[in-house]
């Protein structure tokens, strides 16, 4: 999926492709579809680093994301927008842009893809990128920090600028979705963008639906998988009516 260097669009635009897919995305889906989803996301972790990962994980304060790194005005833009779409779409997810480093828990670093490998490896060292890297080869990247209660504490993303329009929304989309806790990808989901078959550039109604039950108030981080079943009729019937409204569906 690597490309030539593409300017980026202006901003309010999207690509074709994004368009192209919204017409033909699939908006209805079972309650067992949706939580089939939500449970292989929300537990477990695409590439494990240290703790355990059988607990809802998920931040508890607001959420406030800095990018620095290349400098690219127009990728900063459209980051911004994800960021308020995102916001306008997960109910009880308090999301913003932050005007410093040192106000953001969520740091994205904006690289051009020559330094792709090399940022890594400053994040994570060299034997983790080397890890990374085979099980992986990322075209970009997310990770959390959390702490004893499994409550995020920090979240780095690194996005890369130079791959075009596409990429760089399907990927800004994915990384700081994940960076919220849905860290684990699933092959088995078709409807997720948490599928590395799968490539979005836009923040789709199944994954919403992720989103908004794991933000919901009743899901504390921490939860186990029975803990969480406990709970589910009630706010999967909140989070229906929160995605049908705000994506005009019929339920």
């Amino acid at each position: 999926m690597l490309g030539a260097l593409v300017a980026p669009c202006p901003a309010g635009a999207e690509p074709a492709a994004i368009a192209a897919k919204q017409r033909v995305e699939r908006k209805i889906f079972s309650d067992a579809e949706i939580l089939d989803g939500f449970f292989k996301t929300a537990f477990g972790a695409e590439f494990h680093l240290a703790g355990r990962v059988d607990r809802i994980r998920k931040y508890d304060t607001p959420v406030r994301v800095f990018a620095d790194g290349a400098d690219s005005p127009a990728r900063r833009a459209q980051l911004a927008r994800v960021i308020a779409d995102i916001a306008a779409r997960v109910q009880h997810l308090d999301i913003a842009m932050a005007d410093s480093a040192d106000a953001a828990n969520v740091s994205v670093r904006l690289v051009r893809d020559r330094d792709l490998d090399s940022t890594i490896a400053r994040f994570y060292g060299a034997d983790r990128a080397r890890e990374i890297h085979d099980s992986l080869d990322p075209q970009c990247l997310s990770g959390f920090r959390k702490n004893e209660r499994y409550e995020i504490q920090h979240s780095d993303v690194i996005l890369t600028v130079d791959n075009g329009d596409f990429v760089f929304l399907d990927c800004a989309y994915e990384e700081l979705l994940q960076s919220l806790g849905p860290i684990n990808d699933t092959d088995s989901v078709p409807w997720t963008m948490f599928n590395d078959d799968v490539q979005m550039g836009y923040f789709d109604v199944y994954d919403q639906y992720i989103l908004n039950i794991l933000y919901h108030p009743a899901i504390k981080a921490g939860m186990t998988v029975a803990e969480v079943k406990a709970v589910l009729p009630q706010v999967l019937v909140e989070v229906r009516a929160w995605v049908a409204k705000v994506n005009g569906l019929r339920e």
